[in-house]
């Protein structure tokens, strides 16, 4: 994967975490044909960016703390 690819999939992830609708890493990472791992890093990316996602245990769904 190209670094073009790469953040096109992180815009495409924190659009779709904007939207509630990233649940768990393992559906995600069947959707980006990748590994839990690669999206969890993805996410880790994300807030190391300034963004705080958090994960609710009860929705079971990312989501951003505004």
């Amino acid at each position: 994967m190209d670094y073009l690819m790469y953040t096109e999939r992180l815009n495409y992830l924190l659009h779709q975490i904007e939207r509630g609708r990233v649940s768990s890493p393992n559906e995600m990472a069947e959707k980006y044909e990748c590994s839990e791992r690669t999206i969890r890093r993805m996410i880790n990316q994300l807030r190391d960016s300034g963004h705080e996602i958090r994960y609710c245990r009860r929705r079971l769904k990312y989501y951003l703390n505004d």
